[in-house]
């Protein structure tokens, strides 16, 4: 493990970040103090913007300087579904647009405790159908942390009842797959992450669900049909509560047919290939890159 590694658990420690996530009910007013919901032009080293709102869903459009394809990376950010996008989610997802050359947008979505996963899907539904008015499917990228992982997921499902055409391939990083989170493991791998822990995931899934059971697949897209899928790279870390699941997910859609390529951080928190300073997330942001740049 990276000096850089040592110093991002330094500051998860000392910020409380696990402390944060073990309380039932989680703050998610003092989580929402990590928002950044408009860039500022330093954040963005020059690269252009634009946000539009769609629905209750903010996407920002981010142009590089070095913008030389039609390919669109489709990103959404995590935080529980109660929070976001943070400076992390705005950096990783720069990085990713510059490599590739694309316009990113970042989707930010409506949030829980105020608005339902029902609410949350559709939202997410017609970004995607407003992406597609303007991309060709073949050149849409879903890209999402944690809970936006979850979200790429259930949308692709959606995708597929309804016959909508597809994005060319989907890159869920440390995703939610299991919103009842009854896998034993989890408990088993609870003091070994450094960011989740099962009390606050717990709550603020609670949060957002409405009427809506755990085991639906809205929330539990592991629980939803995965045949034909396009092409899955799941970027998952050997110490978080979420991997268990991922690991089952992954073994669900092999057998249904899907190309999956997982890729396990050794040692690695969860969503590490967006947190800053480690070596490994930025290679893990240049294997994202290359991963998006197959498809010119």
């Amino acid at each position: 493990m990276s000096l850089g590694f040592w110093l991002v658990k330094l500051v998860l420690k000392l910020k409380g970040e696990k402390k944060s996530w073990s309380q039932d009910p989680i703050d998610y007013k003092k989580k929402r103090k990590q928002n950044i919901l408009r860039p500022s032009k330093w954040l963005l080293s020059g690269s252009t913007f634009q946000t539009k709102k769609i629905g209750e869903t903010s996407i920002t459009s981010i142009v590089p300087k070095n913008k030389n394809t039609d390919l669109l990376i489709f990103y959404c950010h995590g935080g529980a579904f109660v929070y976001g996008p943070t400076r992390e989610n705005w950096i990783a997802l720069l990085k990713l647009a510059k490599g590739a050359q694309a316009t990113a947008w970042m989707v930010d979505y409506p949030k829980a405790p105020e608005h339902k996963i029902k609410e949350v899907t559709d939202n997410i539904f017609n970004a995607y159908l407003e992406a597609k008015k303007q991309y060709d499917p073949s050149k849409i990228v879903l890209i999402g942390d944690s809970a936006g992982g979850n979200l790429i997921l259930t949308l692709t499902q959606r995708l597929l009842k309804e016959n909508i055409e597809l994005p060319n391939r989907l890159i869920p990083i440390s995703p939610l797959i299991d919103g009842s989170l009854t896998n034993s493991k989890i408990k088993e791998m609870d003091p070994l992450d450094l960011i989740l822990s099962y009390n606050g995931v717990s709550s603020a899934k609670k949060m957002l669900l409405g009427d809506v059971p755990l085991t639906d697949s809205l929330i539990s897209p592991i629980n939803g049909s995965l045949k034909n899928f396009p092409p899955i790279y799941m970027f998952s870390a050997e110490y978080d509560i979420f991997t268990p699941d991922q690991e089952l997910f992954v073994d669900k859609a092999r057998k249904e047919g899907v190309e999956v390529k997982l890729i396990l951080g050794k040692n690695m928190p969860h969503v590490w290939p967006i947190l800053p300073i480690m070596p490994e997330a930025r290679r893990a942001l240049k294997e994202i890159t290359s991963i998006i740049n197959e498809i010119k």
